[in-house]
């Protein structure tokens, strides 16, 4: 069987499943603005849509929270070691959290930031990937092949790592995300504090250090008494937000102390007007280094899914970012800022259909149409890492030029801007009164339920059965050659 066949969603729920949530109903709105994409031949409209709102005093401030845990849904050196990413220089780590010293014994808040971790040497590279394949989100194997998760991801991330290394290499090593996490953890508790609102800031990584089990174990160990899950990603998906989620469902759901511990988590933050806001001052102050501004194209580029989670497991992920978009681009047109703009996705890999228009072909398109100026706007991610600094630094812009664009240009990740860490701040606020436990909400797992193998024997068969494939796999020439050229 194709490895393409393999990589098939299960259906699973998505954000829209809150609304059974009657405990915790929030104000509701409704939008009718329609948006036109300017680029790929799909256009949206949110017509009618509704939106979880959370309604903080006289300024709309839109955010989607949930209480409980159950959510439905040519190389270049650059060298970034040492650089500072944020104002603020406090690090999280060890420990992955930046405590408060004014907390009452009474109530001791937590703010659990999720991220997706990167290799912090190149020799973490490996490693790395094969904890990102292995998460049944992100290769998403029907349950009669889910034995082959974890030989697969070593077959596939033993022959990527030496693609990805050169990558690392190009940006200083390794990866800034963790460094610019910990600076985002503690730039939050900071603005928290200036709110009257002390709280613990914990750092949880998805496929790297800190991991999730090392932040809940401090936050144990610390005693909170209520916690909100802040995932760093503006829109919500099942292979980010989702998996991360369902890594914490899974530590808490067997844990006492934890199931009973009152969370609410923020599943989506995209229509915040503070983030859209910070990210239209971004734009904004970039525009002004060109020559002649108002012939930019603005050109977002967001991460890519497979085609299938969305038309297949209901991943809301796509419509999210072309709302974000627009409202971004209603942002901007009010303060009297009309250029053309674009949404393509990037960072394909495999043989499957990803989410289209695809970066790197609308970039020669833009080109053959003559466009000269181009400002790169990196949407869904807050924080520079190797889809930032390489991806779009590195090889776009390359691409770009070579296409005929002349003037190329790049709005920095959020990272610790003070608008939108204030905004992150706000919206931990806005969810601290939605706070419930584990036990007395609904329990859905996020995305692929996991099996439980009770039976060791039972374990250890598929394990080697696995293995023995993928041994026979990594050593026959004939299926080396053709994996690398459908996945790799």
């Amino acid at each position: 069987m194709e490895i393409s066949r393999l990589l098939q969603p299960t259906k699973v729920p998505t954000s829209h499943t809150f609304a059974n949530f009657t405990s915790m109903c929030c104000p509701r709105t409704r939008l009718m603005p329609a948006c036109h994409s300017s680029h790929g031949g799909r256009e949206t409209k949110y017509d009618e849509r509704e939106i979880t709102i959370l309604s903080s005093g006289p300024s709309l401030k839109k955010s989607s929270v949930v209480g409980g845990l159950s959510l439905h849904r040519p190389v270049h050196k650059r060298d970034i070691a040492g650089k500072t990413f944020c104002s603020v220089g406090l690090y999280t780590y060890p420990g992955s959290n930046v405590e408060s010293s004014s907390q009452t014994a009474e109530e001791k808040i937590g703010v659990l930031l999720l991220n997706l971790g990167g290799p912090d040497t190149l020799h973490d590279v490996q490693p790395f990937l094969f904890n990102l394949f292995a998460d049944p989100d992100i290769i998403r194997l029907p349950r009669l092949f889910r034995f082959l998760q974890r030989p697969l991801a070593q077959l596939i991330s033993v022959l990527r790592a030496p693609k990805s290394k050169e990558g690392y290499a190009a940006i200083g090593g390794g990866s800034p995300l963790r460094k610019i996490t910990d600076e985002q953890a503690s730039a939050l508790k900071m603005a928290l504090e200036t709110k009257e609102v002390p709280a613990n800031v914990y750092v949880a990584m998805r496929y790297w250090h800190p991991f999730t089990e090392e932040a809940v174990h401090q936050i144990k160990r610390d005693g909170i008494t209520k916690l909100v899950v802040l995932p760093l990603y503006p829109q919500y998906s099942i292979s980010t937000t989702g998996s991360s989620v369902r890594a914490l469902q899974n530590i808490f759901k067997d844990d006492s102390y934890l199931s009973r511990l009152p969370v609410a988590i923020i599943e989506s933050w995209y229509q915040r007007q503070g983030y859209i806001k910070s990210m239209v001052n971004l734009i904004e102050q970039e525009l002004h280094n060109f020559t002649m501004p108002e012939e930019v194209m603005i050109f977002f580029s967001a991460h890519g899914v497979p085609v299938s989670y969305v038309e297949n497991a209901g991943d809301p992920y796509r419509d999210q970012m072309e709302e974000c978009i627009f409202l971004i681009m209603k942002e901007l047109k009010a303060r009297g800022i009309n250029n053309d703009h674009t949404l393509a996705y990037q960072s394909r890999v495999g043989p499957v259909q990803w989410l289209k228009p695809y970066t790197d072909e609308v970039l020669v398109e833009l080109g053959q149409k003559g466009v000269k100026s181009l400002l790169a706007v990196p949407v869904s991610f807050v924080s520079e890492h190797i889809e930032t600094l390489e991806e779009i630094d590195m090889e776009y812009k390359e691409l770009a030029l070579e296409s005929g664009i002349e003037n190329w240009g790049r709005v920095p990740a959020l990272n610790c801007t003070s608008s939108f860490i204030t905004d992150l701040a706000d919206a931990v606020v806005e969810a601290l009164p939605l706070t419930m436990s584990m036990s007395t909400s609904t329990s859905t797992f996020t995305g692929t339920e996991e099996e439980v193998d009770n039976d060791p024997m039972q374990y250890f068969i598929k394990m080697l059965f696995g293995s023995l494939l993928a041994f026979v796999f990594l050593f026959s020439p004939k299926m080396v050659s053709a994996f690398k050229k459908n996945i790799l």
